[in-house]
């Protein structure tokens, strides 16, 4: 286990490091971005005197690092700043829309998670089968299709041409179970898919993994039927491995919804951080980029812990 314990503390350690060196990628790339929030807070017509005093007002006449090391310091300490455009807390702010962003992430795992379990279980049972192939070209495809196209085509079937559901996700305050699924139906399916295809075809290769081994061959020639087989052990053998898949697929996730959401006009975190790069507003936007960051970082550090653990070699030392 001590093995396991080092390894883990490890990359818990490079995470940090990691998220470290994004903080400097995105405050340096925010601060390259065209334009001034000065100038967009007081518009075309503002004198250079105004626009010099706004930007003074605002801190944005200091030097670089100056500038870095207290928004880094007020990250750390849960402080990210006053949006310059709001004039509002960015806490506040994000406070507002990050449970939207993960009422619409929780969501579509809830209608992914399963449809990709069913493929990925589907497609290794029927391995080099007709189904295992008619899977294998829908999950590509899938995959294949970007969150934007899926978007618009879905938009111009389903809302458009069908009728069927609204083009803009608003959800109305103390909504009906049927109000609620209908604003969020467009959404959740075009971030689930591509969630779909690439969880599936990681399960079918976990569950593959585990087929070839000794233990399965054993079972078979015990008389063991095909879904106890699956169900009995393989599945508990491969659950490491799809557990991993899952992480990494979900964190995904996250950089659809800034599609998604800008296409569908929700109100979630990821469109606030588009609006704060059209308004240069740079304490908003780092805040949002930092915290997209970090829950990808999260994730991707989830899926090696259970990496890590699900190693006997490691586990037992």
């Amino acid at each position: 286990m001590n093995g396991a314990v080092r390894l883990i503390a490890k990359r818990v350690g490079l995470a940090f490091v990691t998220l470290l060196l994004v903080s400097v990628v995105i405050f340096t790339i925010s601060g390259l971005l065209p334009g001034d929030a000065a100038q967009e807070a007081l518009g075309q017509g503002a004198t250079a005197d105004q626009v010099a005093a706004l930007r003074h007002q605002m801190g944005l006449d200091q030097p670089g690092p100056v500038r870095y090391v207290r928004w880094l310091g007020g990250i750390v300490t849960g402080d990210p700043g006053v949006s310059m455009v709001a004039n509002k807390p960015v806490a506040a702010i994000i406070s507002e829309r990050l449970p939207n962003t993960l009422t619409l992430a929780a969501l579509a795992t809830l209608f992914a998670v399963p449809f990709a379990f069913l493929i990925g279980v589907a497609s290794a049972i029927a391995r080099g089968r007709r189904l295992d192939r008619a899977l294998n070209v829908l999950t590509l495809s899938m995959v294949a299709l970007p969150e934007f196209l899926v978007a618009t085509i879905a938009v111009l079937v389903l809302s458009v041409k069908l009728l069927w559901l609204p083009s803009i996700a608003l959800v109305p305050q103390d909504p009906t179970p049927a109000e609620f699924l209908r604003a969020y139906a467009m959404p959740v399916l075009v971030l689930g898919i591509g969630v779909i295809a690439q969880l599936g075809r990681m399960i079918r290769a976990a569950i593959i993994a585990e087929l070839d081994r000794p233990y399965v061959e054993m079972a078979r020639l015990k008389g063991v039927r095909p879904a106890r087989l699956i169900v009995r052990h393989v599945l508990p053998n491969a659950i490491g491995p799809i557990v991993n898949a899952m992480a990494l697929s979900l964190s995904n996730l996250f950089g659809g919804a800034i599609i998604v959401e800008t296409i569908f006009s929700y109100p979630g975190l990821a469109s606030l951080m588009v609006n704060a790069v059209t308004s240069r507003d740079m304490p908003l936007l780092q805040a949002c980029a930092m915290i997209f960051c970090a829950t990808y970082l999260l994730l991707v550090l989830a899926a090696d812990t259970i990496a890590i653990l699900a190693n006997p070699r490691l586990r037992h030392g």
